[in-house]
């Protein structure tokens, strides 16, 4: 069984150094994708413009200014200001921040938890997979944005639970994906010769089939993460997010509606910033598919 043993860790070696191979070539690929290395400017452009909201900006996000209300785009307000007098770029700035925070710890809830389910579900199969897959298709069956009000509505109107009612809603996609790259990752033979060899079943889903999935998993990730904030957004725009005077970009949204026909900016701004980060997060993610896709080479 040492021996055994010792075959199996040289292999987990090699396996190991191809992945890094692999990763490097997939990097490699990705800088050569001007589409993709636009998204990732622009991402990380709002990003930081988000973290450094406060030293950008001299306005405070939430305090009025009633003598300023309504105010047109000018030198001393960029964007504008909204109804009370606060000025639209810090709002739209400190907004990322929220945003961009529920779309990430609501896309991380739906891929952690529908990976472990589509991982469960695919290897070990039988009556595990058959109520897994039950409970799967009964969140299938409601469109994303009504999964997360029915969500919202249980658990209450707060923006921890929009991020858990987000992040329900991409349980599915994750969980049906992984389950199919499961179901033909576990029928190659290194994973029957890792279980001849008397290789845990922990051991093999862990070094065997996990490696297998993760470029799907990662692809569907950053494309899912624009619906998230989308969902998320939407949620706020219905008054179901974040609460006044929040700067939430769907929150905003829904603040600026009675003004478009005669105060434009209080609602395009935030618009064009889900609009542009929506775009970013959809072109690093079409770069990464095709990037780690071996047949657009």
């Amino acid at each position: 069984m040492s021996a055994l043993a010792t075959r199996t860790d040289m292999l987990d070696g090699v396996s190991t150094k191809k992945a890094r191979g692999y990763a490097s070539d997939t990097m490699m690929r990705l800088k050569r994708n001007p589409g993709a290395m636009l998204g990732l400017i622009l991402l990380a452009i709002l990003i930081a413009v988000s973290i450094l909201a406060p030293v950008l900006t001299p306005f405070n996000p939430t305090s009025p200014e009633l003598r300023a209300q309504l105010s047109p785009p000018s030198s001393t307000h960029l964007f504008g200001t909204d109804e009370f007098g606060r000025d639209i770029l810090t709002r739209v700035l400190h907004g990322g921040r929220i945003s961009l925070t529920v779309g990430l710890i609501a896309l991380s809830i739906g891929a952690v938890l529908g990976t472990i389910f589509g991982l469960v579900s695919g290897f070990y199969g039988g009556k595990i997979d058959a109520i897994l897959m039950w409970f799967i298709d009964v969140l299938l069956a409601f469109p994303g944005i009504l999964l997360a009000l029915l969500v919202v509505s249980i658990l209450g109107v707060e923006l921890r639970n929009v991020m858990l009612a987000v992040g329900t809603s991409m349980i599915p996609r994750f969980a049906r994906l992984v389950r199919g790259t499961v179901l033909s990752a576990k029928e190659n033979l290194y994973v029957d010769a890792a279980r001849v060899t008397g290789v845990p079943e922990s051991r093999v889903l862990m070094r065997h089939i996990l490696p297998n999935i993760i470029s799907p998993v990662i692809i569907l990730s950053t494309l899912s993460l624009g619906t998230a904030i989308i969902i998320a957004s939407g949620l706020s725009f219905l008054g179901l997010g974040a609460k006044p005077p929040s700067p939430e970009w769907g929150a905003m949204l829904s603040d600026g509606r009675q003004f478009l026909q005669s105060q434009w900016w209080v609602a395009t701004f935030p618009g064009v910033a889900i609009l542009v980060t929506v775009i970013a997060v959809n072109l690093i993610g079409d770069g990464l598919r095709d990037a780690l896709d071996p047949r657009m080479h």
